[in-house]
């Protein structure tokens, strides 16, 4: 059974600011990590509860970070965007 998804307000903020191909892509992988949110790479250190599922678009990296609340099983999409400074702005923000 898959995962409910929900989005933050950061994630809808860069989602929408997306071109359309790669709102298509983010699309494809939102559903993706809610058939196994645990595709995903945790982080350590002070990201533990973040995973990161990285994917190409455009002939570029993109990276989408979520959490997963495995008691209502629901994965928070948290950030998406470029690979360059993705953890430092999650960081600098979170």
């Amino acid at each position: 059974m898959a995962y409910a998804v929900r989005q933050t307000r950061r994630f809808a903020r860069a989602y929408k600011k997306l071109h359309d191909n790669v709102a298509a892509d983010v699309d494809k992988v939102s559903r993706l990590v809610a058939k196994d949110p645990f595709i995903g790479e945790q982080k350590k250190g002070d990201l533990a509860d973040l995973f990161v599922y990285k994917f190409r678009s455009q002939n570029q990296l993109y990276l989408i970070g979520y959490t997963i609340d495995q008691g209502v099983r629901l994965v928070y999409l948290e950030a998406v965007g470029p690979h360059e400074n993705f953890y430092w702005d999650i960081k600098r923000s979170g």
